[in-house]
């Protein structure tokens, strides 16, 4: 059984919004901190945005304001909501789970594609 599973990506026009999900799982989750990366063809993976166990956030320079992390520790569940989507956010992106500094997870990818 997968640690941490994504969903929510897609084909959406520029300017449009997507919400990505992603479900943790044996974990308590509430004690996790998460994270959503990004890998584009030919470059990279890195780091869009993340959220401590005490829901401090972070973002890469590229997203802010565009892009809000979120958590929901009832559900186990982080989320990615992406507003106003630019075509050089196409990119596959990938949920981070990281429990310690020796024990994390990554999720398998979702693919997100922005048509210009």
């Amino acid at each position: 059984q997968a640690q941490v599973v994504e969903s929510g990506g897609g084909l959406v026009q520029a300017g449009g919004s997507l919400r990505l999900s992603c479900v943790a799982s044996r974990t308590i989750f509430s004690r996790t901190y998460m994270a959503w990366y990004r890998q584009a063809p030919g470059k990279q993976r890195e780091l869009v945005a993340d959220i401590t166990t005490t829901d401090s956030t972070t973002y890469a320079d590229s997203v802010k304001g565009r892009f809000t992390i979120s958590r929901d520790n009832a559900k186990n569940t982080v989320y990615l909501q992406m507003n106003s989507l630019k075509p050089e956010d196409t990119a596959v992106y990938y949920c981070h789970e990281r429990i310690s500094a020796t024990v994390y997870y990554w999720g398998q990818g979702t693919q997100v594609t922005v048509s210009s």
